[in-house]
Formats: C-alpha cells, structure tokens, sequence
C-alpha cells in the first residue's frame, strides 16, 4: 500500500540538513579529533584514545580557565537577568522615551562585541581612559584595569553585561506585554502593593521566559571569548583565560587540535548538563 509522505517532512527538511552539516557532525567530529594526536604540523595523526583527557586532568591551565569560566558565569549571570528584569519592568510602563529608551539599550546587542571590546579597552586605560578620569574627579586613584590581575576579570564582566543586558530586556519585554493586565487591575483593586504585584504577578507570569533567559545566559556566559581576547588575551597572568580562550590557544597557536577538541568537548558536556538542570529545576507546570 501506498504510503502518503507528509508534507511537514518537506517543510523541516531544509532545516534538519543545516542542523546535521553544520551543528551535529562537528560535534562528532570534534569528539573523533579529541582521541587523536590531531595537529596542523604532522601528517600522521595518532590515536591516543583518552590520551587527551587525561591530561586535562594534570593541566593547571585547563583548570584555572574552568575556575575563570565558573566565576565570569555566577558574577555575570545574576547581573544579566536582574539588570534586564528591572529595565524591562521600567520600560514597559508609560514613561516619556520608552521607545528611543529600548533601542538604546539594544544598540549594543547589535554592535560587534569585537569593536566594542576595543572601545571599552580605551575607556578602562589608567592614563586615557573615561572611567579613570572620573575616578579622579572623585578623589579616587586611578586603577588599572586590564593590567591587574583582581580587576581584569571585573572589568571583562562589566562588558559581558553590557553586551547582553538589551538582548535579556527585549526578550522579558515580550514576557510581560504577554501577562493579562486584568491580573494588574485585580490586584489593585484588592489593595495590593507594586512590590506585592511584582513578587505575586509578574514573576510567576514570566517563569518560562525567565527560564529562557536564564538557560542562554549560562550558556553565552560558558563561551564567552571575543571582549576576552580583545581585550586581555587572557592575562594579566592567565587570570581571564576561559575555557573558549584556551581551546583557541591550544588549536590555534600551538596547533594542538586533538586536545583543543578535548576541552571543546568538556565544555559541550558542561553546557548540557547545565541546561537539563536548569530545564527540570525551573520546569513550568500548567498550574496555576
């Protein structure tokens, strides 16, 4: 008998060829180069099995990008979705600029991290730099941030933020246009309180949305790397050197791509033992 193909195999078939060339057989192919001795300098490329992770174990450089990875996510993260939360409840309520307010802030979502990275370089310079500069106007010393090891990171941070704080807005803006301002209306009728309506309304009507924003920051936050390697190239000794960073150094200036698609692949199992995590612990129920 004649079977019928469905037409909506005709429809994700462009879509599933992409995600098979160019999402699921690199990573498989990263998984196969990480058991090789895999380089750019030699023919022959030896298998070495686990070879590579095992010295990822006893590499202190592979463990200090994992420390720097970790902390540029916990301090950045938090900032990224609260800032965002708080801008999209500002702009979402009737002020005077709303629209040029949201544009402004999206700017940078739009602008080359890269670019920016170099800007932002020149504003935290000890001797050029805006920011020094208003240190001093406030009587403070000048710090130099990219120079000093316990500041480089902050600063890295500050523009990781920067760069996402827009993107994090407009998706919780779209959350809470999507929330029944009868809810709204209902409780102030009822005698309650922003801060009440808040806590009570809007962050229970925005519980996937902040589950979205939450899983792509932790992820944007792990592969963080072009304001890092425009602006420090992981120093000052090594202290903003990420996971991403290191894979770079490993395959692309010592040419090492075996054990560069090793740490690749460390990542890879960080990120999705994180998003099922973060996808069962703020699992939404139809419940309300």
């Amino acid at each position: 008998m004649h079977r019928r193909l469905n037409p909506a195999y005709l429809f994700i078939a462009p879509s599933a060829v992409a995600l098979i060339v160019f999402t699921i057989w690199p990573i498989v192919q990263a998984f196969w180069m990480s058991l090789h001795e895999w380089s750019f300098m030699a023919q022959e490329r030896p298998f070495v099995g686990a070879g590579n992770y095992q010295e990822l174990v006893g590499d202190p450089r592979f463990w200090n990008a994992l420390r720097n990875t970790v902390v540029y996510t916990i301090v950045g993260g938090p900032f990224q979705i609260g800032l965002a939360l708080l801008l999209a409840v500002a702009l979402n309520g009737k002020i005077r600029g709303r629209a040029f307010l949201r544009s402004a802030y999206f700017i940078p979502v739009i602008s080359s991290l890269a670019i920016m990275a170099i800007v932002w370089a020149f504003l935290f310079d000890p001797d050029i730099g805006l920011v020094s500069a208003w240190l001093a106007e406030l009587g403070l010393p000048r710090i130099a941030w990219l120079r000093e090891p316990g500041t480089a990171m902050l600063a890295v941070i500050v523009v990781g933020i920067w760069k996402t704080l827009g993107f994090n807005m407009v998706i919780l803006l779209a959350g809470l246009q999507g929330i029944p301002a009868e809810h709204y209306e209902a409780a102030e009728i009822d005698g309650a309180s922003r801060w009440q309506q808040f806590l009570h309304i809007t962050i229970p009507g925005l519980r996937q949305t902040l589950l979205f924003v939450t899983v792509i920051s932790v992820i944007a936050s792990l592969q963080a790397f072009d304001q890092i390697y425009v602006m420090t190239r992981g120093g000052p000794l090594f202290s903003t050197e990420t996971l991403v960073s290191y894979v770079y150094r490993q395959g692309f200036e010592l040419f090492r791509l075996g054990y560069a698609s090793a740490i690749s692949w460390v990542l890879f199992l960080i990120i999705v033992v994180l998003a099922v995590f973060q996808l069962r612990f703020f699992r939404y129920r139809e419940v309300d």
